[in-house]
C-alpha cells in the first residue's frame, strides 16, 4: 500500500500518448510521457455545461474553494450533488488545511494536473489510506472539471486533478472518476502551471518525504500556497 501510485496510474495518462493503458499497481516510478500542446490559452468559456442530474437529484448546497498557487487563484465551484461522498472530503481537506504546501506533482500537458499529497509525510500518513467509496458518476470529465484521483475502485482519499482536456474515457473505462466541481475562475492559472517534470516524481517518495524530496529533486514545482472555502452559494 505504501507506494501505490494513484491516479490516473500512468494508465490513462499513457492512454492519452497513444501507449498502452494498465491499472495495475506498481512501486516503480512512472513513465514519463511526450508533452502535448494543451492548445489556445483556456479561460472558463472553454468548460463546457454540467450535464441535467437525474430526476429528484437537486443540485444544492454548491460552495466554493479557492485555490492560492504560485501561478495564481483557481476557484473551484464544487457541487455536492454530483458526487456526495468526494465533495464532503474535498471540503473537509481543505478546511483542515491540508492542501496547504501541496505541490502539482504530476502535469500531464493535453490530460491533468494533479495534487494531494501533503508536504509532511506524517500529516499524510493520517489520510492516505482513508478510502472512500466510489460516488455515482453523474457528470463527465470534461476539460475544466475536478475529480479524485484513484488506483483502482472505492481508493479515493487525498489526491485530486483538474481535466485539462475531454478525458470522458476514464469514466467509460474505469469505475470511481465521479467529477465534484468545475474550474470558474483561475482556467488559464491552472493551464500554466509548470509542467517541465510531467510525472517523474515518484510518489512513494513523497509519501515517505514529502516535500523535502519534492524542493531538492524538482525545484521549479508550483505549489498551493493556501486552500480556502471562498463562499456557499445560495439553493436554487
Amino acid at each position: 500500500m505504501q507506494n501505490r501510485p494513484l491516479l490516473i496510474v500512468i494508465a490513462c495518462a499513457l492512454m492519452s500518448t497513444g501507449m498502452s493503458c494498465t491499472r495495475q499497481r506498481s512501486s516503480a516510478p512512472p513513465v514519463p510521457v511526450s508533452p502535448v500542446d494543451n492548445g489556445p490559452v483556456a479561460n472558463e468559456s472553454d468548460v463546457p455545461p454540467p450535464k441535467p442530474l437525474p430526476a429528484g437529484v437537486e443540485d444544492t448546497g454548491v460552495f466554493n474553494v479557492r485555490l492560492e498557487t504560485t501561478k495564481g487563484d483557481i476557484v473551484i465551484e464544487v457541487h455536492p450533488a454530483w458526487a456526495p461522498l468526494g465533495a464532503a472530503r474535498f471540503r473537509e481537506l481543505v478546511e483542515s488545511g491540508f492542501y496547504k504546501d501541496c505541490a502539482f506533482f504530476r502535469v500531464v500537458p493535453g490530460f491533468i494536473v494533479q495534487w494531494g499529497m501533503n508536504a509532511d509525510p506524517v500529516v499524510h500518513a493520517k489520510w492516505a489510506d482513508n478510502n472512500l467509496v466510489d460516488d455515482p458518476v453523474l457528470q463527465s470529465n470534461q476539460k475544466g472539471y475536478v475529480t479524485f484521483a484513484n488506483g483502482g475502485a472505492n481508493s479515493r482519499s487525498t489526491q485530486v486533478f483538474i481535466n485539462y482536456a475531454d478525458n470522458s474515457r476514464l469514466e467509460q473505462n474505469y469505475p470511481g472518476f465521479a467529477p465534484l466541481g468545475m474550474v470558474v475562475e483561475g482556467l488559464d492559472n491552472a493551464f500554466a502551471i509548470n509542467d517541465e517534470y510531467l510525472e517523474q516524481p515518484d510518489q512513494g517518495r513523497i509519501r515517505s518525504a514529502g516535500n523535502d524530496y519534492l524542493k531538492s529533486a524538482f525545484p521549479n514545482l508550483d505549489y498551493i500556497n493556501r486552500a480556502s472555502i471562498e463562499k456557499t452559494a445560495p439553493s436554487p
